[in-house]
């Protein structure tokens, strides 16, 4: 059988293949605990995990679990693995139960990736576990491994790969061969990832734009254009994967409550994870407003970046210990240096006049922190400055501070943090979010 294990927050498909007592982990999250609830229930010894490639979106599990289970980890050869394990390279094969695995080198996304064909003792396809190779309605991005890893490679000489990879290895199986990808929709480790956690190899051929018929030139330009932003903690994740994280349990216990606000240390960053309304009616001085969501541990890891320290400033001791998970999930827990909850500060947010700004747009800086592709056909208001929000900290200084600043998103998410980020910046300065008004002129 073949379990799929999900992870919304940060488009996460992991697997557990499990037959005759005996169990294969592919591309496990950080959190072993799933795994072994799960070979408890079917009384299955887990004997190996098997790494696609080394991740840049999410932390891995595997060295944790083989020093827990005796797990051997398999792994491509040219991944240069700092941790025990078992070279698996293209034609290799291991069986669990009854089952065969096939290694079959599919480099693009990364120059050491696998996919992982899973055959019956008869040696029949059954599934493909593509890694970041073939997502539904995608491929993975070739952009991500230009300044990290064991090797290095330009996007465009990655982008030649990966249509060698999907035409030569992954096009050529049987149409009824089931898709495993290692993420859904919302990755960033893809462009345009279709909502279907699973496909076939036919229904690719069919649907998946980067499957159709084209030259290599044609696809290398493809695959390149309008990819989106890289989080600062990619290339982070990138190296410790191949190192191999410690336990998840007992770093995410590092983080130590402070009892008072006073015992902050200067210069030390604060992350309010609370709702952007409850930031706004009063916080700490200086903090910047990352609301615990769905997708906090990407905006988390595109804001703040991997050598940064930070407080965590929640609403309470549950809610902050949550979210210390989150940020394992992408290796940041060692970053945080205390836990504070119970003390919103007097600090608030100026009140944004949806009236007033109506009628007086040219009496105000508008800051759109939108991505590119999606100001790429016009912006909201044309006469916005637009400073996507991974960048915004880079960038927020620059902005003219000459009349008040009013930001931004297509939401209202974003917006709340980016004018919290604004208002660390420029203080003195009216900051306001517009917040969901926005809706009132995205139409």
């Amino acid at each position: 059988m073949v379990e799929q294990f999900y992870d919304k927050g940060l488009s996460h498909a992991s697997y557990a293949i499990v037959s005759e007592g005996e169990m294969i982990l592919i591309d496990p999250a950080r959190n072993p605990q799933p795994y072994y609830d799960f070979a408890k229930e079917h009384e299955a010894e887990i004997i190996g995990v098997i790494e696609t490639h080394p991740h840049a979106d999410f932390v891995s599990s595997h060295l944790e679990i083989h020093e827990t289970t005796g797990a051997t980890i398999y792994v491509n050869s040219l991944v240069g693995a700092q941790y025990p394990h078992q070279e698996f390279d293209d034609g290799d094969a291991i069986t669990v139960g009854n089952y065969i695995l096939e290694a079959l080198f599919t480099p693009g996304h990364s120059p050491d990736s696998n996919s992982i064909l899973l055959m019956d003792e008869n040696g029949k396809e059954i599934a493909l576990f593509t890694g970041d190779t073939l997502f539904v309605g995608d491929v993975g991005r070739p952009d991500l491994r230009e300044n990290v890893g064991n090797i290095k490679a330009k996007a465009a000489e990655l982008a030649k790969k990966l249509y060698r990879s999907t035409r030569e290895k992954i096009m050529t199986l049987p149409e009824d061969v089931i898709v495993y990808p290692t993420h859904g929709p919302g990755s960033l480790c893809g462009r345009n990832i279709s909502p279907e956690l699973h496909s076939t190899i036919g229904k690719e051929l069919k649907d998946n734009y980067a499957l159709q018929e084209m030259t290599e030139g044609e696809f290398v330009d493809l695959i390149l254009k309008d990819q989106p932003w890289v989080p600062k903690y990619f290339e982070h994740n990138v190296a410790l994967n191949k190192l191999g994280a410690e336990s998840f349990i007992q770093n995410i216990r590092k983080a130590t409550p402070v009892l008072h606000a006073s015992n902050l240390e200067e210069n030390v960053l604060l992350v309010d994870i609370r709702s952007p309304e409850q930031f706004r009616l009063g916080h700490l001085e200086n903090a910047i407003n990352i609301p615990n969501g769905n997708k906090f541990e990407t905006w988390l890891g595109s804001i703040v970046g991997p050598s940064e320290s930070f407080y965590l400033i929640g609403e309470d001791e549950k809610s902050l210990h949550e979210v210390m998970e989150k940020v394992a999930k992408i290796g940041y827990e060692g970053a945080v240096v205390g836990l504070l909850w119970g003390e919103t500060g007097s600090e608030k947010e100026d009140e944004f006049d949806l009236g007033d700004f109506k009628a007086n747009l040219d009496q105000y800086t508008i800051l759109d922190i939108r991505n590119e592709s999606e100001t790429a056909n016009g912006k909201i208001f044309e006469e916005a400055i637009n400073i996507p929000l991974p960048r915004l900290r880079e960038f927020a200084a620059k902005l003219p501070t000459d009349k008040p600043i009013a930001v931004h998103c297509a939401g209202g998410l974003r917006s709340a943090m980016g004018s919290s980020l604004v208002s660390k910046e420029h203080k003195g300065v009216k900051v306001f979010d517009i917040s969901t008004s926005i809706k009132e002129f995205n139409k």
